[in-house]
């Protein structure tokens, strides 16, 4: 059988309307998303000027989300899931709201910015699993692995066009930042409001321990699946400096909002270009191989921008460090998806995205902790190495996942 003839193109692809909209609604949220982080970001150190307060907006981010995964993986799997991607974004649009109102009436403080970090933690517990999970149930199956990857292409662009935007609009106010982040929110949610497809609801049955769990003992079954989710966590833990780019920006490369937005959108300027080509281009051998090489590269990328001290270099160590890193993120979630039965893919996707959420928020955490002790520039040195040497140790620990040549095997 060959999978590649078979294979629908791309104009297949834009003709699913359900998926588009899915595709427009998370472009938005994304864009909107990012330039709320990068406010919350920029915002913290004003108030505050601390590496560890920049760390504990990640961490603050990060408890509830883990908290709550497995029984969001739960409601996910029970619950019409375009609905609930909509409701996250409209709660994240409050927070937005608040914000405004907290800068327009002078009642920002340190506080507020954690407290609203629980909120957007706990959100994202039920939003990242519901948006993985809807994905499969738009698109043929024969379309999803390009689905991914035009997903992947649509999220990049908008993680470069928020922060960017984010980083503009600061000129005008911390604010205005705040008002067009609910902006994009409002969008985003009302789209998906209109969002219908078959919905068959799962069969219910007594809540307990094992279904609770149940995600957890696929993913421990499938060695492939387990190494290459365990991959980002410890890798992207390592190796993610977004949480001290604030410091980069004003202290060590002297620009100011302007460049930080920048900075921040750099990763996905190179995840975008590498999405696109995967779209065109899918890998299709020795994907196994093709992961832990593009994480190494990954590490060596922070190192280069760890060391640097020219803007142009930083962003381009950070440019190519996104094209790495979306090589990981489109294997991983093809493999996760294509794996997984649909009465389960709440679940399952739950935990991929506690793995999602450590190596992201928990990073943060990790790097304004390290930053503290070794300064921005041993942290983020540090963790790149750390990085290269655990892409070499997953070659040992799984070598069903350093061998795997396709990511969809021809065996049941």
């Amino acid at each position: 059988m060959s999978a590649r003839a078979a294979s629908p193109n791309f104009s297949d692809l834009t003709r699913e309307r359900p998926f588009m909209r899915l595709w427009t609604a998370r472009l938005f949220g994304s864009a909107a998303a990012q330039m709320l982080l990068v406010a919350i970001g920029w915002h913290m150190y004003e108030l505050t000027g601390s590496a560890w307060d920049l760390g504990l907006v990640g961490l603050y981010q990060f408890v509830p989300a883990l908290l709550l995964a497995l029984l969001a993986g739960h409601i996910v799997d029970r619950h019409h899931r375009g609905r609930i991607v909509a409701a996250c974004l409209a709660v994240q649009g409050a927070v937005a709201l608040l914000l405004l109102g907290a800068v327009y009436t002078h009642q920002d403080s340190r506080g507020l910015l954690l407290g609203l970090s629980l909120v957007l933690g706990a959100v994202r517990a039920f939003q990242m699993p519901a948006q993985q999970a809807l994905t499969p149930l738009l698109v043929p199956p024969l379309m999803l692995p390009r689905a991914m990857a035009f997903s992947s292409a649509g999220m990049q662009g908008a993680i470069i066009g928020g922060p960017a935007l984010g980083g503009l609009l600061f000129a005008a106010g911390t604010g205005v930042v705040y008002g067009a982040s609910l902006l994009f929110f409002a969008v985003g949610s009302l789209l998906l409001m209109q969002l219908r497809y078959d919905h068959m609801p799962a069969p219910r049955e007594p809540v307990t321990l094992a279904t609770v769990l149940a995600g957890v003992d696929f993913i421990w079954k499938r060695k492939p699946v387990l190494g290459a989710v365990s991959l980002d966590l410890f890798a992207v833990l390592l190796g993610g400096a977004v949480a001290l780019l604030p410091i980069f920006a004003k202290d060590i490369l002297h620009t100011g909002p302007w460049g930080l937005g920048l900075l921040r959108s750099a990763p996905a300027v190179g995840a975008l270009a590498m999405s696109i080509m995967l779209t065109r281009r899918p890998i299709e051998r020795h994907v196994g191989r093709t992961l832990l090489m593009a994480v190494g590269a990954f590490g060596v990328c922070m190192v280069m921008f760890g060391l640097s001290r020219s803007f142009l270099v930083s962003l381009i160590a950070l440019a190519v460090s996104g094209g790495a890193d979306m090589v990981n993120v489109v294997i991983r979630q093809t493999l996760v998806q294509l794996e997984t039965p649909d009465a389960m893919r709440g679940r399952v996707s739950a935990v991929n995205s506690i793995f999602i959420g450590a190596s992201n928020q928990l990073g943060e955490f990790e790097s304004g902790a390290t930053a503290a002790l070794l300064g921005p520039v041993g942290s983020v040195v540090t963790g790149g190495v750390g990085t290269v040497l655990v892409a070499l140790a997953w070659f040992r620990l799984f070598p069903s996942l350093a061998q795997r040549d396709r990511i969809v095997r021809s065996e049941v």
